[in-house]
């Protein structure tokens, strides 16, 4: 792609509001974030740095969806207050996300060299997504949890498996912030 054009694209994504529901990028991978931004073959379309979710199960994406979004390490005590606040009768999912990142880049070669780096910092679950218009690098690590936790307003699960949860969701959690520092190190 010619510079002019990755360039432009590159000053308009960043003139963009933020789209996402926090509103702004999270601090825990907001690092990795600004090395990469102030590459020159490189620019960030969307980050995550992991997170907690509990989540309407639905077919399809649709605004209302999240019922409770952690964006830190959750604590037994709050996961159970939290999900006997929960007066939906639908189906509600317990999901713990890992970290995420899609980085435009200017030409395939720097695509192939970043994604070298994230998979060598332990983003696994990560490829090229090229098209006619540019190449973006999505990368995604793979600690993740993932099942229903309420059904008709009841909770599924026994308290030493919320504990259980708890532990091994901030354990991910902590895993994924490990990869983040350490592409970050590597850019």
């Amino acid at each position: 792609m010619p510079q002019n054009i990755f360039l432009k694209r590159k000053q308009d994504i960043f003139s963009k509001q933020d789209k996402s529901s926090r509103q702004h990028v999270d601090e825990k991978i907001a690092g990795l974030c600004e090395k990469i931004n102030q590459k020159e073959n490189y620019y960030t379309t969307s980050s995550c740095s992991g997170r907690v979710i509990l989540i309407i199960e639905s077919d399809k994406k649709e605004h209302g969806l999240f019922v409770k979004i952690y964006h830190d390490l959750i604590s037994f005590e709050q996961l159970k207050k939290d999900l006997k606040n929960i007066k939906n009768k639908k189906t509600i999912s317990f999901k713990q996300e890992p970290c995420g990142l899609h980085v435009a880049c200017r030409t395939l070669k720097d695509a192939q060299q970043f994604l070298d780096k994230a998979k060598f910092a332990g983003w696994k679950k990560s490829g090229i997504i090229a098209s006619n218009k540019r190449f973006v690098v999505e990368c995604f690590s793979t600690e993740k949890l993932e099942f229903p936790i309420i059904s008709n307003g009841k909770i599924l699960v026994n308290d030493d498996f919320l504990k259980l949860i708890v532990k091994k969701s901030n354990e991910n959690l902590r895993r994924s912030w490990n990869k983040i520092e350490k592409l970050r190190r590597l850019i």
